[in-house]
């Protein structure tokens, strides 16, 4: 009996190491992102969604089809050109299957033409621009976790509603922003709202009062940014210090994150309403994912970077049931797979690649609401996917069948 055991366990080390072998035999599997590791948008994406990627790796087993998964990183330094030859240098030169993330989206929009060209899987998280999913959409892009529509949709519509009915836009002078303005402008006025005036200012700007004094002089109702990262918060802090909030203009972040938030402080930041894909604090699923995530990085995921994770779970999941990394038969197997994971519930990617899953408008509690750092969220509606985000009628993307 004891012979027998010892063979029978002699077979099945023989088998796991032939196993491992063969997939140190076979290339491994590299999925690259394209990120901003040291600019405006570092706290957004930056290190934090290649962390993210790394969770979902790790907690996948950290290997498909025999061979084991790499995740690279890149910083693209916001320029468009750069994040152009990243993405070729890592299609082309370094065997990478799949690009996530992309952040900010003139460099989304580059990198996106590159994938395109290569029919390679590219999934947005960190850029905004509802071009992604329109005139750029491609039969391999998957934009992910929000656009300038679905933000504005759901910021622009609970706004007007309750009377925030005039608006002055602040807008940083790129494809985001510009995209972010006309949405929400299209909201506000479809919703009877009326749009006051606009101001362009360059990215990255450290001072913002010469456009401050334009937006309070139009005397609006609502200060609409049409910014992120850095550029929202310098222009909120700055709203604050030339009194604008006391003299009864509402500031309106039209993408604001919690990393945001935090920085501006709840003291300045409270009463601002704004949409988000996703909230760390919202439910048990957000809180556990939350907790592994700020172990590492010392805070809690953004939207992009909870976005991350759950895009590169879907992604891993489909090589495996599609038993190749073909872009053609992974990408098909994305489709048709629901999405159910603590970033979203009956997730779905449609043919225009948006994914589409529901959007939540919060508004930032008062000091003394909150129960420590990051307790940053009042929770004021739930919106569906269905309702936040374009629909296919409206869809200005190729692809889409009319």
């Amino acid at each position: 009996m004891k012979h027998i055991l010892s063979g029978i366990f002699a077979a099945a080390f023989a088998l796991s190491a032939s196993a491992a072998a063969q997939a140190q035999d076979k290339p491994p599997l590299k999925i690259g992102g394209i990120l901003d590791m040291s600019s405006l948008y570092a706290d957004i994406t930056g290190p934090g969604s290649e962390t993210a990627a790394k969770m979902a790796v790790e907690d996948f087993g950290g290997e498909v089809l025999g061979r084991k998964i790499q995740v690279l990183a890149a910083d693209h330094l916001n320029k468009a050109d750069l994040s152009a030859n990243i993405a070729r240098d890592m299609l082309d030169n370094q065997g990478v299957e799949m690009i996530y993330d992309v952040a900010a989206s003139a460099t989304a929009l580059a990198a996106g033409e590159i994938a395109k060209a290569r029919n390679k899987i590219i999934m947005f998280n960190g850029p905004g621009s509802i071009r992604l999913t329109n005139e750029a959409c491609g039969p391999y892009t998957i934009h992910y976790a929000f656009d300038t529509y679905g933000q504005a949709n759901v910021t622009g519509l609970a706004a007007v509603k309750s009377g925030l009915d005039s608006w002055f836009f602040l807008t940083a002078d790129y494809a985001f922003g510009q995209d972010l303005e006309k949405d929400t402008s299209a909201v506000v006025t479809k919703t009877g709202g009326k749009v006051l005036g606009a101001v362009r200012h360059p990215l990255n700007t450290s001072d913002f009062s010469s456009f401050l004094l334009q937006a309070q002089a139009s005397k609006a109702k609502v200060i609409g940014l049409a910014n992120a990262g850095g550029d929202t918060v310098n222009a909120i802090k700055q709203a604050a210090e030339f009194g604008i909030t006391k003299g009864g203009q509402k500031v309106s972040p039209l993408l604001a994150f919690v990393t945001d938030i935090d920085s501006i402080g709840l003291e300045t930041a409270q009463g601002l309403l704004l949409a988000e894909a996703f909230y760390w604090d919202l439910n048990d699923d957000t809180r556990a994912f939350s907790k592994r995530f700020a172990e590492r990085m010392k805070r809690p995921p953004t939207s992009a970077q909870a976005g991350v994770y759950s895009s590169v779970t879907h992604y891993l999941k489909a090589v495996k049931a599609a038993g190749t990394t073909d872009s053609a038969a992974v990408i098909k197997v994305m489709k048709e797979t629901p999405i159910n994971d603590f970033f979203a519930k009956n997730g779905k990617i449609r043919e225009d690649g948006r994914m589409i899953h529901d959007m939540y408008l919060f508004e930032v509690k008062k000091p003394s609401e909150s129960k420590g750092r990051w307790d940053d969220y009042k929770l004021l509606a739930t919106v569906s996917g269905n309702e936040a985000f374009q629909s296919l009628e409206q869809s200005r993307c190729p692809l889409v069948k009319k």
